[in-house]
């Protein structure tokens, strides 16, 4: 039994949900997100709340179950309170900045690096942190991975693009023979 699957989701206010044979749709103001359950669980809207069941007690329908349930609630999260990711660049002559839907970034290489984010997605600077955020959880984990794919921290000085929470292992350097 998925424990997180039993759970019903509490559909706040401002938030539009209609359920059409398979396909959830949510939607706030002019944002719209839609999420395919592909017959795999059963839905229900209920006084307020959205209920997951599953479809039959086969191990896939058992699998999905919990996995949808996660889905819609995080779509209903990004349409009320949004998701971020903050990134901080180390580095000498590293900097980053936003122009329009562009993030420019120089990052040592003998170029600037321009990254177009995608729609619903934004970022903003503040010194050496980019704050990534938006209202779909995939697409703002997907793009801090990207652009901290362009210069992974590095494990002897520290330079690089990493997650603010994350923790880097240093390395000792080499030590000369005298």
């Amino acid at each position: 039994m998925s424990r997180i699957g039993k759970q019903p989701i509490s559909i706040p206010k401002g938030i539009d949900v209609s359920l059409n044979s398979t396909v959830l749709s949510f939607k706030k103001g002019n944002i719209t997100q839609e999420l395919d359950t592909k017959g795999f669980v059963n839905v229900e809207l209920k006084d307020g709340s959205i209920v997951f069941s599953p479809k039959g007690e086969d191990r896939q329908s058992r699998a999905f179950w919990g996995t949808y349930r996660s889905l819609a609630h995080n779509i209903v999260v990004g349409l009320t309170d949004g998701f971020s990711k903050k990134l901080e660049v180390n580095g000498v002559g590293y900097r980053a900045a936003v122009k329009g839907n562009v993030l420019e970034l120089n990052l040592g290489f003998s170029h600037s690096i321009n990254y177009k984010l995608p729609e619903g997605v934004a970022a903003s600077i503040e010194k050496n942190i980019i704050t990534i955020s938006g209202y779909n959880k995939q697409n703002v984990g997907q793009v801090a991975a990207e652009v901290r794919e362009f210069r992974p921290p590095e494990p002897y000085k520290g330079k690089g693009i990493k997650y603010v929470d994350e923790r880097i292992i240093r390395k000792a350097g080499k030590t000369s023979k005298k």
